[in-house]
């Protein structure tokens, strides 16, 4: 699959994976400065890019893992949600869950998007739903 990408500024760097069988594609920070990101704040971290999801899938942004158990900086959202018909700059919600600042610059991996695909569907309301064995066993009904 081929997915068209458009850098808005000479310094984006495209994405990159960490080896050939990475589902995830690292998204780097494009900054013209450094950002300082206070505790348990979000700020919001330009990639410089834009991208063409191809129609049928959308772009999930989830944490780097080294950067979330290292550095303590997740996407804010905790899991970005691209649609194949968003045209604008992908921005990076960046969260810091430490209790100390931390500085993000430019070049950085900040987050990876893994392209997956959807199911679109229509909901059909209904009067009952159909029995099962769980019923509306909620959180921790099937567990200890």
């Amino acid at each position: 699959m081929k997915i068209r990408i458009h850098r808005l500024t000479s310094t984006a760097v495209l994405p990159t994976r960490g080896s050939r069988s990475a589902a995830g594609y690292d998204l780097y920070a494009d900054l013209a400065e450094d950002i300082v990101i206070r505790p348990h704040e979000t700020v919001m971290v330009s990639t410089g890019l834009t991208m063409e999801i191809p129609e049928g899938y959308f772009g999930a942004i989830f944490a780097r893992s080294g950067l979330a158990a290292k550095e303590q900086l997740r996407p804010g959202n905790c899991v970005g949600v691209v649609d194949s018909d968003y045209r604008g700059e992908w921005k990076i919600a960046l969260h810091n869950d430490s209790d100390s600042s931390r500085t993000v610059t430019s070049g950085e991996r900040i987050a990876q998007m893994v392209v997956i695909p959807y199911l679109s569907v229509d909901f059909e309301e209904a009067d009952e739903l159909s029995e099962t064995e769980r019923g509306g066993g909620g959180f921790g009904s099937t567990g200890r």
